[in-house]
């Protein structure tokens, strides 16, 4: 699973992907930087690890992490391959879901002027700008097919017919300029979701909007932002508000210079810590934990996985074999200190096959192979 961070051309789109993956490497400012997407792997910060490493000594902890992918500016016009658009729309298809970077300052810290490519700094039009681009594109996707599935639906096969039919219901929201993620759970079934999937509909993503802030307003206070949170609020978005100078600053500091820093703008974090936490959960994971003494662990599983699933994770054998899961939280490993106290006092659950994992479960599988 891996998200594509998506925007125009200089709204800090590529700052925001460098800070994220420690890159260190700034994209230049003008159209078109990055001709080929960037693939980054960005751990997510999680405190639950440390306190389960301070209760179960280990040689090192590894969190668990995703993936982004650092798609290149699209412009007005993508859509009919203006600026290579083709190309980068196509990135978009094979991503699972869209960070959107919206430009929520006028002029870089200093006075430098970064120029907009519309001249002006207006995050709702730039918001509009990528989504026509991307229903444009499905347009194109669902007429280029129309014809073809119309023919195979003929031939009586439930598939065929279920894909026309998901072709004609789509198509008429996207002639109103709607995205198809706005309309699907009202007009799509469980089963044509499938399909949906299959065709790869890029208004279908799930989005997180990310206002790339001033300086000056680190928590996404000010005018510009409240308008992509207005925006995100009418379509049941999520919104985080970040500061990509000032991520991008942080991510070369050391601790102690790092606290200073974030002090110093009133902020308890860096943003992307946010940031990658949000996108974690638009990709619709979740975490689950393995202790011992070699290592303390955090495992992605999508929500909804069953233990044998999150067995799988760790090796196919586990979920082959699959037994039974011993689990317990991290709440009760707070409270009792150590696994022998936790089952003692009759907290170690028991799981079979059918059990489904819950966010932030500690795990014992046992297997046969």
């Amino acid at each position: 699973m891996e998200a594509g961070i998506v925007g125009l051309p200089n709204v800090g789109k590529s700052t925001l992907f460098n800070a994220l993956t420690n890159a260190g490497v700034l994209a230049a400012n003008y159209p078109f930087a990055t001709l080929e997407p960037n693939v980054g792997i960005v751990p997510i910060p999680d405190p639950r690890l440390n306190i389960i490493q301070s209760f179960i000594k280990t040689q090192k902890v590894i969190p668990a992490a995703l993936r982004l992918v650092d798609i290149a500016g699209i412009v007005k016009g993508a859509s009919e391959g203006e600026g290579l658009g083709n190309k980068f729309l196509s990135h978009i298809r094979e991503v699972d879901a869209i960070l959107h970077v919206v430009r929520c300052f006028q002029n870089a810290p200093g006075g430098e002027e970064i120029t907009h490519v519309s001249g002006t700094v207006d995050p709702i039009r730039d918001i509009e700008t990528i989504e026509t681009e991307l229903i444009l594109a499905d347009l194109q996707t669902i007429e280029g097919s129309l014809g073809k599935s119309e023919r195979a639906a003929k031939s009586g096969k439930p598939e065929d017919i279920a894909r026309y039919s998901v072709l004609k219901k789509l198509q008429p929201v996207l002639n109103q300029g709607k995205p198809a993620r706005g309309i699907i759970s009202e007009i799509i079934d469980a089963e044509e979701r499938k399909i949906v999937k299959s065709l790869g509909m890029l208004s279908a993503k799930r989005v997180l909007y990310v206002a790339n802030v001033d300086e000056s307003d680190v928590h996404g206070e000010g005018p510009l932002a409240q308008k992509v949170r207005q925006r995100a609020k009418e379509e049941g978005m999520q919104v985080v508000p970040v500061c990509a100078k000032i991520e991008s600053e942080l991510s070369g500091l050391d601790d102690a210079e790092k606290t200073e820093m974030l002090a110093a703008y009133g902020m308890k974090e860096p943003a992307l810590a946010s940031l990658a936490r949000a996108a974690y959960n638009l990709l619709g994971l979740q975490s689950y934990y393995t202790a011992g003494e070699k290592e303390v662990r955090a495992w992605t599983v999508p929500i909804g996985a069953t233990a044998p699933q999150a067995a799988g994770v760790i090796h196919t054998d586990f979920e082959r074999g699959f037994i039974r899961a011993e689990i317990y939280s991290v709440a009760d490993l707070q409270k009792y200190h150590n696994e022998k106290a936790i089952k003692e006092a009759g907290k170690m659950r028991v799981e079979g096959k059918g059990y489904i994992m819950q966010d932030g479960d500690v795990c014992h599988f046992l297997f046969n192979v």
